[in-house]
């Protein structure tokens, strides 16, 4: 049987074409919230991989620690305990609400294994039927067939075939919808706190006491994704923590390796009764490598005062953009969010004013619903936060002026 070859005219490139790279900008250092590019030229990240870099580029502690661990062990494959992932999680249970821990290598292996500890605990409780997971418009979760499954974006789905099935979406911050969702099949609650791809939207907390309350009630499991959200970028721990609020089960990661991949997994005792020997595994997850990082951003976001100054400085960072946003109503139209993850309401295309700001040497990333997200690193300092508004200030006047 012949094969029919593809004609392409043009070479196909050693890096597949699935993200819209900035042309030819390319990084080979960092230092601090700055990035250098292969020409020597310097730029404010306010992207920080996409809130990964919570600790900024080749902190001392952090490639102290990467040398250390690398001069010990990598691996040893997860039938082996080390001791310091059996401490990561140690301190994971003893920071939060968790009893037990799963690591993974990204934040969306994080969220098919919660919602796999989610299934089985129905399961185990003689009650497999109920395995359908309530999501929320603009949700994003990552990737995986199951995360997009869930997200119902026709971007993300369109050309992946018939989507997995068990995920009900209802609209954002809707308590109505949401009661209107619940069926006998009804397993979980699946919610981001604050969404960053959707635009930075926060659910309030009343919309999230309420969903405890149904979820007690009906006798399902809250589950918060934490993964963009978490590990101090809103100004707490977790952003759960200032919102009244306790899930059964929580998945993160980003910061957690602060650009080292590591993901996990967090679940009450009760949650997780299903996960038993053979039931879920990863060959990397929770590598002495990933977990002695994790350790030791643990060790700098519980540092005494880091947290409370994050909070100050964020608030530092909601004025500095909220001056910006009134100064320029012909490019923006508001700001959401609160610490280190903020968005700018663009009423001009947000890839112009991204555009713009790249030309100032700011980096930042589109959202949906027209936003532009700043995530910068925790340890952005007070003068980098008033640069930051300076750059923005500077785009704004460059397209207020093309317009």
């Amino acid at each position: 049987m012949a094969v029919t070859q593809v004609s392409n005219t043009q070479p196909f490139p050693p890096l597949m074409p699935v993200y819209d790279r900035a042309g030819d900008l390319m990084f080979e250092r960092g230092e601090g919230v700055w990035l250098f590019d292969t020409h020597g030229q310097r730029y404010l990240d306010a992207v920080g991989g996409v809130a990964v870099t919570g600790f900024g580029h080749a902190h001392p502690a952090l490639v102290k620690t990467l040398c250390e661990q690398g001069a010990k062990v990598w691996t040893v494959s997860n039938i082996f305990n080390t001791p310091v992932a059996v401490r990561l999680a140690q301190r994971l249970v003893d920071l939060t609400f968790a009893d037990t821990v799963f690591f993974q290598n990204s934040g969306v292996e994080a969220w098919d294994a919660s919602v796999k500890v989610a299934r089985k605990y129905f399961s185990a409780i003689g009650k497999p039927e109920r395995y359908r997971v309530i999501t929320f418009q603009g949700c994003f979760h990552g990737r995986s067939l199951s995360a997009i499954a869930a997200s119902k974006a026709p971007k993300m789905v369109n050309g992946f075939g018939p989507m997995m099935d068990g995920f009900d979406q209802v609209p954002w911050n809707d308590l109505e919808a949401v009661k209107s969702a619940i069926t006998p099949e009804t397993a979980a609650i699946f919610i981001e706190p604050l969404q960053g791809e959707a635009g930075v939207r926060e659910a309030t907390p009343a919309f999230l006491q309420a969903l405890r309350r149904l979820c007690d009630e009906h006798g399902l499991l809250l589950c918060f994704d934490e993964i963009q959200c978490g590990l101090g970028r809103t100004g707490t721990l977790f952003a759960h923590e200032a919102l009244g609020v306790t899930p059964d089960i929580m998945c993160i990661a980003k910061t957690l390796g602060n650009g080292y991949p590591i993901g996990a997994c967090l679940a009450t005792a009760k949650a997780a009764q299903g996960m038993t020997v053979g039931t879920h595994g990863s060959t990397f997850g929770g590598n002495p490598l990933a977990a002695a990082l994790g350790n030791t951003v643990l060790d700098l976001l519980t540092a005494p005062g880091f947290l409370d100054d994050v909070r100050r400085r964020g608030a530092l960072f909601s004025a500095e953009l909220d001056a910006v946003v009134a100064r320029h109503p012909e490019v923006f139209t508001g700001r959401r969010g609160k610490g280190m993850i903020q968005g700018l309401v663009c009423k001009m295309p947000n890839t112009d004013i991204i555009t713009a700001l790249r030309e100032e040497h700011l980096l930042t990333i589109a959202a949906a619903n027209n936003v532009i997200r700043l995530l910068p690193a925790l340890i952005v300092t007070d003068e980098e936060i008033h640069e930051i508004a300076l750059r923005i200030d500077r785009a704004a006047v460059r397209r207020e002026s093309a317009a």
